[in-house]
């Protein structure tokens, strides 16, 4: 008598379940990711999620049919393959540029997605659910009020001498953009040198997420620039009993 295989076999409502709930968690997961219009989105992100859930499901029953009382399996060597693989697509979405790297919030989602089916898979939904409330909740709302924190750079001002009429002021704000500064001239002045060359010193508030001391070297890579320092902005808020702070 030959052997048969069955389309759904005697677990399938149960892969079926938990294959759809690695679904539409991980579709939470990449909507964020979509909605920020991050390099990784919603496909991605579903399509890891799913992934690594069929490859917890397979571990986990899918070779129920060869056990026998002198067969052993492991069902966490196929876990952890997905954890390195994992790895490796997560190190595709992180770009490094000038003392900068992007993309490692990305990264990061892309193994909580994985995190998220692997759980699904091995029906850990309830976890799952945790995983992705936690994910959501550090995104959408702990991360923004994080933001608005100050940093010790937000008192601090780069005062910058560069050669007048060479157009380098452009070419400062084009790298302090690049590298993720936001920027504002506090102050400006023209002057001459010991050699009688007309220069320019500006105060500027460089705001951004990296540090304000990378900045600096970026600036003197600069033809033209001779000179940036650091220094602390000198205008002060007042309180409500008219104190400096």
């Amino acid at each position: 008598m030959g052997s048969h295989i069955e389309f759904f076999g005697t677990t399938g409502f149960i892969e079926a379940k938990l294959l759809l709930a690695s679904f539409v968690l991980c579709s939470l997961i990449g909507f964020e990711r979509q909605f920020r219009q991050k390099s990784a989105g919603y496909r991605t992100h579903v399509l890891v999620g799913i992934g690594t859930c069929v490859f917890t499901l397979v571990s986990a029953y899918g070779f129920a049919g060869v056990l026998e009382n002198d067969v052993r399996l492991d069902p966490s060597r196929i876990a952890a393959q997905i954890v390195s693989g994992i790895g490796f697509l997560g190190a595709g979405v992180i770009f490094k540029g000038r003392n900068m790297v992007r993309g490692l919030t990305t990264a990061a989602t892309i193994w909580v997605t994985a995190a998220v089916g692997m759980a699904c898979g091995a029906g850990m939904v309830s976890l799952a659910v945790m995983l992705t409330t936690l994910h959501l909740l550090t995104l959408f709302v702990i991360a923004p009020l994080i933001k608005r924190i100050p940093d010790s750079d937000h008192r601090k001002l780069l005062r910058i001498t560069y050669q007048d009429g060479s157009g380098i002021l452009r070419d400062i704000l084009a790298v302090a953009s690049t590298m993720g500064f936001a920027n504002t001239i506090v102050d400006s002045k023209r002057f001459e040198n010991e050699d009688g060359v007309r220069m320019v010193q500006i105060d500027g508030k460089f705001e951004g997420k990296p540090p304000l001391h990378l900045l600096i070297p970026q600036l003197m890579e600069l033809e033209g620039v001779d000179k940036v320092s650091m220094r602390e902005d000198q205008v002060h808020s007042v309180d409500e009993d008219g104190d400096t702070v």
